[in-house]
């Protein structure tokens, strides 16, 4: 999401970077170009006066040009600032993620205009509350003018395996909810979700519906659901919501693509509403708690490396990774075990999300992306382990050209690609080789160039 504004803020760091010492005129055009990468970000205005007015009352002077790391130190500056309008401080680390500290059954009250990923969130949410605090959830839809709302609901609620309250005809908005909140109640829910209708647009009927809900339920939650590809709009949208209903957090939906990521810099200044948590992507298990330091970070090329560890910890198998671990020290890999892995990294996500969590890559984010490394290589290696055969998987030595042929024709791809995977594999073997026959202390003292003896003399892609 924060792609174009992070490419521009890391090119203005770059060139202070080069010019190391710093007088205050350098300091002042940096932030001039700050000041244009975030006004093109579609961060709104005010937001933009008072980040760099808040940076620039901190960099100029002779603390900063007189520093060992005078470029370093104006990084920092901006960093700490883009947390600050992100919502971040000791004050709201309590009100990160969905606040569950409420007599049961809890409930959350899901508002947001049609479109904008409101009944998908509702089903992550309660996949997430199932999985992650192990409660009895309730997915209640009160949307009675979306043809299929109310199914739609059901079946994610099948999908995340939680309850959904039984669909009678006819019933308005406030008797679902209150037929919610009693069958919660006889039968020990802890939480209740309640996805409420949208609109195209705001108008009084929406807003007269949700605020009549929201007297009756007395939500301890209500969270707005905004999609991030409409910019400003969003923002506008969260003002008109916090105005007339009130909202106690932010939800943005569809980060994973092409938005600007202006909404998110200036939701927190312009609702007083912290952003709770974000989604990306249409699985069910793809919605993140919401960090202002990790999102600065990411913002500014320092990759989320913590993020990035949790999502590890979260989907691989542990049990099915130290199994692995050991099959490598005894240099006994085989293709089955590649096919494991690609499983693994599938469940995570995104690649080239992954890759962008990573300090340093966004810069090569357009090579990653143009490898189409995610729709490309993965499932089609996938696809040619598929189509071997147990024993081919277990001894690739045996694939010669008519097995070859067999496999590409199986997998939908070619012959190349078969060769190019067996290739890969076979490197990947060399490697696990060399490292037992090095032992601990051999690759201490070779390092990298131990294992991969021609390193120094290949071209960084």
């Amino acid at each position: 999401m924060f792609e174009a504004l992070g490419n521009r803020l890391t090119g203005v760091f770059d060139k202070l970077r080069r010019r190391g010492a710093l007088s205050d005129a350098d300091v002042q055009e940096a932030l001039r170009e700050v000041r244009v990468a975030l006004l093109e970000a579609d961060v709104a205005l005010p937001v933009v006066k008072d980040l760099t007015t808040k940076v620039r009352e901190r960099a100029v002077g002779a603390e900063v040009i007189r520093s060992v790391s005078p470029a370093q130190q104006v990084v920092k500056i901006v960093s700490d600032a883009l947390v600050e309008a992100l919502g971040g401080g000791e004050a709201d680390d309590g009100k990160r993620g969905i606040d569950l500290n409420a007599p049961a059954p809890v409930p959350i009250l899901m508002v947001g205009l049609q479109g904008s990923g409101k009944t998908t969130t509702s089903g992550k949410i309660a996949l997430r509350l199932r999985m992650r605090e192990r409660k009895k959830v309730l997915l209640a839809s009160l949307d009675v003018h979306r043809p299929a709302a109310q199914l739609q609901l059901q079946t994610l609620a099948q999908q995340a395996e939680v309850t959904s309250l039984p669909i009678v005809a006819g019933e308005t908005p406030l008797q679902i909810a209150a037929r919610a909140m009693d069958v919660a109640r006889r039968e020990l829910y802890d939480v209740v979700v309640l996805d409420t209708a949208g609109r195209l647009a705001i108008d009084e009927a929406l807003m007269a519906e949700v605020a009549e809900v929201k007297a009756f339920a007395k939500p301890h939650e209500t969270l707005l659901v905004v999609d991030a590809m409409t910019g400003q709009d969003a923002v506008n949208t969260a003002r008109a919501f916090q105005d007339k209903v009130g909202v106690t957090g932010v939800v943005m939906t569809r980060v994973d693509g092409d938005a600007r990521g202006g909404a998110a810099l200036s939701m927190r200044a312009v609702t007083g509403a912290p952003i709770k948590l974000l989604g990306a992507g249409e699985k069910l298990d793809a919605l993140e708690d919401f960090h202002p330091d990790r999102i600065a970070n990411r913002i500014l090329g320092m990759g989320d490396i913590v993020s990035l560890v949790e999502k590890a910890a979260e989907h691989i198998d542990q049990a099915e990774a130290e199994k692995l671990a050991k099959k490598m020290q005894k240099g006994s890999f085989d293709l089955e075990d590649y096919a494991q892995q690609l499983k693994q990294i599938n469940k995570m996500g995104s690649l080239s999300g992954m890759l962008g969590m990573l300090p340093g890559v966004g810069k090569m984010k357009k090579q990653i992306e143009d490898a189409n490394l995610d729709q490309t290589v993965l499932k089609r290696q996938a696809a040619i382990i598929g189509s071997m055969t147990p024993k081919e998987r277990r001894h690739p030595d045996l694939i010669k050209a008519s097995r070859k042929k067999r496999i590409a024709a199986g997998s939908g791809t070619s012959v190349q690609e078969v060769n190019k995977l067996l290739k890969q594999f076979d490197d990947m073997s060399a490697m696990m080789k060399r490292m037992n026959k090095l032992g601990q202390k051999g690759l201490m003292r070779g390092g990298l160039s131990a294992l991969m003896p021609g390193l120094g003399n290949r071209r960084p892609f």
